[in-house]
């Protein structure tokens, strides 16, 4: 098993691998559900999710069970229509990969297989939301996602709920799929969610979207030294600052990325 530090190294790589994954896909279906009020999910998925499980430890469980049955299809779909490069055969990948997951469970090959699903899974997820909410509206639920994850981290609201939800797992053995992990690190399903969720954001604009994910990786890598003096940090933070930041430094086309896609016929 890795250590910690390469561990936990390679979990923020994996965010900024998801910045970088989504391709813009039209959505036409999402003009009647679009919406600036969807764009509170990021940062309510947190608050619900915290709440539901402290209050109720055993709703752990039914949430692991939630990703089990959700995150194979929503990650067939990713690979065989959302990533780049993507073809409809590769999405008939997710049936070795969620065998692997299944069978070494425990093992970092299991553990690989079944954070690839999540992960793309989050890509479908924010795929979808990315076509519901109007960029600018978006752009301010990721940081407000990020501003919560921060305040209860420091605050220490996340850990136990965290700890209770992480450590669920459906039976039989069955891959956990409500939580990213690898090797000695472990990764909330938001904070790959919310990478996701920046990648769909500026797909349609390749060389934001490549800042972006850049910009995710060094301050993801940097973020993760602070681990010398802290057990739990707020891994959406650097997805955050990363669009931010891309925000500043590369200038947005006239019609952005969600407007664009919008006007495109599915």
């Amino acid at each position: 098993m890795p250590s910690f530090p390469v561990s936990i190294a390679i979990l923020s790589l994996l965010q900024a691998v998801l910045v970088a994954l989504p391709q813009a896909r039209p959505a036409a279906w999402a003009e009647s559900l679009r919406s600036p009020w969807w764009a509170v999910i990021p940062a309510g998925s947190i608050i619900v999710v915290i709440a539901i499980v402290a209050a109720t430890p055993g709703s752990a469980t039914v949430l692991s069970y939630l990703a089990l049955i959700a995150c194979p299809p929503l990650a067939a779909l990713a690979l065989g229509w959302l990533i780049r490069g993507s073809q409809p055969p590769w999405a008939l990948a997710v049936i070795p990969l969620f065998a692997l997951a299944w069978a070494s469970r425990g093992a970092l090959a299991g553990e690989s297989a079944a954070a690839a699903i999540s992960s793309l899974a989050c890509v479908t997820l924010g795929w979808i939301l990315a076509s519901s909410v109007p960029g600018p509206w978006l752009r301010w639920g990721i940081y407000a996602m990020a501003t919560i994850d921060a305040i209860f981290v420091a605050a220490e609201l996340l850990q136990g709920p965290n700890a209770v939800l992480t450590a669920a797992a459906p039976g039989v053995e069955l891959p956990r799929l409500q939580v990213i992990a690898f090797g000695a690190a472990r990764m909330g399903f938001g904070d790959v969610f919310v990478a996701a969720t920046t990648g769909a954001l500026l797909a349609a604009d390749r060389r934001r979207q490549l800042t972006a994910a850049g910009l995710a990786a060094v301050l993801g890598l940097a973020f993760d030294l602070l681990f010398f003096v802290l057990d739990t940090l707020p891994a959406t933070v650097p997805v955050a600052v990363a669009l931010a930041l891309t925000q500043r430094l590369v200038p947005e086309e006239p019609d952005g990325p969600l407007e664009v896609r919008s006007r495109r016929p599915a």
